[in-house]
């Protein structure tokens, strides 16, 4: 997943990290000229769930879907919650339509809107207080200190999380990487008069909760030997 600058929220336009990663094969390719215009969320305008689904219901935002699994079990799940993703690694977002592809009686397209590109610039236009859910799942670390502003878990972009989520909403935090895990914690613990973290034992966090489908960079990295963390916050 890519990272993007911290600081003001307004500014973080710059992506960094590799957008286009091997060919794509036919049937991606066809995916994306055919069913990404349709999947995709609207260029300009306020982002509601009424524009996208056409009609009000909760709202989840997936920051870096990677290929869509998570995305996609979630969607299953919840058939009346309406999910937007956004990735700007094209192979990923080709991996994602074929899920949606492959909604079982959801249709085509589903319950589902997808972003090829910054995720801040889609969360920028999406109501203040109209988020249930907001995901950061296995971002990419940017383990070296001079790539900490490179980070997704920085104070802007938190802040404007904590600014889209409605009082009650939550936002889930999962890595694998030590040095990330201690960076997020410190960010995340200036911003405790914005989110309560719900953790009362050591297992909130080092077990997988119900309804947090694995992403296949969790399955890497268990694969790998690497412990996972999980974090869960609420929105004030």
């Amino acid at each position: 997943m890519t990272a993007y600058k911290s600081g003001d929220p307004t500014t973080l336009n710059r992506l960094y990290g590799r957008t286009k990663g091997k060919k794509l094969r036919g049937f991606q390719s066809d995916l994306m000229d055919e069913l990404l215009p349709k999947a995709s969320v609207p260029e300009q305008g306020p982002i509601t769930a009424k524009a996208l689904f056409g009609a009000d219901k909760p709202l989840h935002f997936e920051i870096g879907f990677g290929s869509g699994e998570h995305m996609a079990t979630r969607a299953d799940m919840l058939p009346d919650h309406g999910f937007i993703g956004c990735e700007p690694y094209e192979n990923g977002v080709a991996a994602a339509l074929a899920h949606i592809d492959n909604f079982n009686d959801l249709g085509p397209l589903g319950n589902v809107r997808l972003h090829m590109g910054n995720a801040l610039e889609v969360l920028a236009r999406i109501p203040d207080g109209a988020l249930s859910f907001v995901y950061l799942l296995h971002p990419d670390p940017w383990p070296k200190a001079r790539h900490a502003k490179r980070r997704m878990m920085n104070d802007g972009p938190v802040n404007m999380i904590a600014a889209k989520l409605k009082p009650g909403g939550e936002f889930r935090f999962g890595t694998d990487h030590p040095v990330y895990l201690r960076h997020a914690l410190m960010v995340m613990q200036r911003h405790r008069d914005q989110f309560m973290w719900m953790c009362n034992q050591a297992d909130n966090f080092l077990n997988r909760p119900s309804g947090w489908p694995e992403t296949r960079y969790e399955a890497k990295a268990r694969r790998q030997g690497h412990e996972v963390w999980y974090f869960r916050y609420r929105r004030y």
